[in-house]
């Protein structure tokens, strides 16, 4: 099922005004449906592109980021949490497509981690591959 927002809901996520998004959705710069009392209602799906341009304090937790020596870090929205034993899978919607994330039960429930919350993906590997698409 699909997760809508309100425009304030949305606004709120992204770090910008309201009349800001407003206007994005006068404009066509983001995708909306209209109730039947022609409230606009934002899919959740559709900041996932705008996710990594979000304005967000700057609190410990980025600027620890910028710390780091990985320089992959990808901004997304947790999407789905599965719990199996010691395990974790955590799928992040980052830009609309899919990474998901394996990782230690405890972590998931030591960081309190939920559907919805926005999160990044910190990716250390020495090797990529490229396809042609």
């Amino acid at each position: 099922m699909v997760s809508l927002l309100t425009p304030r809901e949305a606004a709120l996520r992204l770090g910008i005004s309201y009349p800001t998004i407003k206007q994005w959705l006068y404009h066509g710069k983001i995708k909306a449906v209209k109730t039947p009392g022609g409230h606009y209602r934002i899919p959740e799906a559709e900041l996932d592109g705008l996710l990594h341009k979000a304005k967000q304090p700057d609190t410990p937790k980025r600027q620890m980021m910028r710390t780091l020596s990985g320089r992959n870090q990808l901004v997304g929205r947790i999407v789905e949490i599965k719990i199996d034993g010691l395990l974790a899978q955590v799928k992040l919607s980052i830009g609309g497509q899919i990474i998901n994330s394996i990782i230690t039960a405890e972590a998931v429930r030591e960081m309190q981690l939920q559907t919805g919350e926005t999160v990044a993906a910190l990716i250390k590997s020495t090797e990529v591959m490229v396809l042609r698409v």
